[in-house]
């Protein structure tokens, strides 16, 4: 717990402090995330992490998040244009090597891009909104908060298993306490938000981050326990990887611009 706290808090401060910097250097950093969680994703998979096909995947992920409007004039391609291209060259590897890169290799890594690169894409776009520091620190603290009151809650008050067969530690109780400390603090942003954020919409947002970040920290579970591996890494000491840390982030972000929550 001692080193598990000790890294969670020098790597809260850094990302936070790139966050408040902003601009080139808050999505720098989230690019890099990026593809070092596709790293630990093919890696699961058993594919050679510098192979031809996963430097295709690898590729698509850098589309993805890469800032294009900072250097471009505007997106060369959209996000489905992207997606598309890497979809067809990851099939085609499957056909020139005459199947030696077999077609559920090929699926798994284009699924891995799109998991990964548009959940990526999605977090740093949150900072170059208009007031986007309040946006992405809103979503972190009721994402952080569920996590922090499903784990406390559930130690102190879990009988109920989630999912065992998945996630045996995780209790219905501690995903209720998650949901309910995930509101109040999205409810608080609200309240300092000076009108930004009305409390109705605070309180869908702060739901969404539970719910669905509960459901991405489920979904990361589940593909470990098929592989067999306790974490996606060991960049982290205490928490594993990019995507042990960010299971919740990468399906939360891309989830309310989808369904629209932020009120910009």
């Amino acid at each position: 717990m001692k080193q598990r706290l000790t890294t969670g808090i020098v790597a809260g401060v850094l990302f936070l402090g790139f966050c408040m910097l902003g601009g080139p250097w808050y999505h720098g950093l989230v690019l890099l995330m990026a593809l070092i969680g596709y790293y630990e994703f093919v890696k699961m998979t058993g594919v050679q992490p510098f192979s031809g096909v996963a430097l295709i995947g690898y590729a698509g992920v850098f589309a993805l998040v890469f800032p294009w409007e900072m250097v471009w004039d505007g997106r060369p391609l959209t996000l489905f244009q992207i997606s598309w291209l890497v979809m067809l060259v990851l099939m085609t590897a499957s056909v020139i090597t005459k199947n030696r890169i077999p077609v559920n290799t090929v699926a798994m890594l284009f699924l891995g891009v799109l998991y990964i690169g548009i959940g990526f894409y999605y977090i740093a776009e949150s900072r170059h909104l208009h007031h986007g520091l309040f946006w992405t620190f809103l979503l972190l603290g009721s994402i952080w908060a569920s996590d922090a009151g499903a784990y406390f809650v559930g130690k102190l008050m879990g009988k109920n298993k989630l999912w065992p067969s998945i996630s045996p530690n995780k209790t219905v109780e501690g995903a209720l306490g998650g949901i309910v400390i995930a509101i109040v603090t999205s409810v608080v942003f609200s309240m300092l938000s000076d009108g930004l954020l009305s409390w109705q919409r605070a309180i869908l947002i702060g739901v969404a981050c539970a719910v669905v970040g509960q459901m991405g920290d489920l979904i990361q579970s589940a593909y470990k326990r098929v592989y067999n591996i306790k974490d996606s890494g060991n960049l982290l000491p205490g928490h594993g990887g990019i995507l042990d840390r960010c299971d919740s982030w990468i399906v939360v972000f891309p989830f309310v611009h989808i369904l629209m929550l932020l009120p910009y």
